[in-house]
């Protein structure tokens, strides 16, 4: 499983880096060479696109390295950590655009070429197909690092579809000679300023939730805990908890038996109880059960 995991991220990462790599240098030639600001900040975003893609080729290994004696819980966090580097990169990147773009303001306006907008529409068609199949893998592995990547391409899609509108409106505003649509190449480029700063901002709150051990959703918990009134030998849950460590969770249970009970039974019931949570959830890494002795409250 972690074989396979580890091959299928690598996999992913590897198509990301190429496909990034080629839209980069189309993007930034074209935007450069054809007077489009929007073009060519798409093309610097897909730039840290590469270099966040060679990032999680680096940190893949890492992160589904078993548990070892310095790190119990295991590695997983790793990932979390390449997520944030990507974020704090992408927030680099939208303050870079924001820059370029209001300077544009000030600057004697050009039109921009044809050729900038076939090259913002095909980086869209591309992104699409590759933030699908991401996600798509991200999910069914529970892995932070391929689903940063996805998001970096949700961010291009629509990116490149702002930057494609933004060039088509300084076009038309160069043959119809509306002087204040020149500017749309400008303005889109500062949207594209905004929507990398969104993406930034999610990855980032989130990678900081996940290594600060916010509890999960609670809707999840609420499933851990149905799981466990299963058992009738549960008096009471006293304490639940779960944290994700990268791309699995971990889960610390205080639970409540009868005070009578053997050590034996207390020990056979959690590991019924550990049993049922993680084989329902495969990214559930570990279940640590404390017990606890429950007296009837007396009448």
């Amino acid at each position: 499983m972690v074989i396979m995991r580890e091959a299928l991220a690598k996999k992913i990462a590897w198509i990301s880096v190429i496909s990034n790599l080629i839209l980069t240098l189309g993007k930034i030639i074209i935007g450069w060479y054809g007077k489009s600001d929007a073009v060519f900040a798409d093309g610097i975003h897909s730039a840290a696109d590469v270099f966040a893609s060679v990032i999680v080729l680096l940190v893949i290994k890492i992160a589904n390295k078993p548990a070892d004696k310095e790190h119990p819980y295991g590695h997983g966090k790793a990932e979390v950590i390449v997520s944030e580097i990507v974020g704090i990169l992408l927030l680099l990147v939208s303050l870079y655009v924001v820059y370029e773009g209001v300077s544009g303001f000030f600057e004697k306006v050009e039109s921009p070429s044809v050729l900038a907008v076939w090259v913002a529409l095909f980086s869209f068609a591309a992104k699409l197909v590759l933030y699908r199949s991401s996600m798509k893998v991200a999910q069914e592995n529970s892995s932070k690092a391929i689903e940063a990547i996805a998001y970096d391409h949700k961010a291009d899609i629509v990116a490149s579809i702002a930057a494609a509108i933004g060039v088509l409106l300084s076009i038309m505003g160069d043959r119809l000679a509306i002087h204040f649509l020149l500017y749309g190449d400008k303005v889109a480029s500062i949207f594209v300023a905004y929507l990398i700063f969104r993406i930034a901002k999610d990855m980032l709150t989130e990678a900081f939730d996940i290594l600060l051990e916010r509890n999960i959703n609670t809707e999840t918990i609420l499933e851990y805990i149905a799981i466990i009134n299963e058992f009738p030998e549960v008096k009471r849950i006293d304490r639940i908890r779960a944290r994700e460590h990268g791309h699995y969770v971990l889960v610390d249970l205080r639970i409540s038996i009868d005070h009578y009970k053997t050590i034996k039974e207390g020990h056979d019931l959690a590991k019924k109880i550990k049993g049922k949570i993680m084989d329902q959830y495969d990214n559930v890494r570990e279940v640590l059960i404390h017990l606890n002795p429950y007296f009837p409250e007396k009448k």
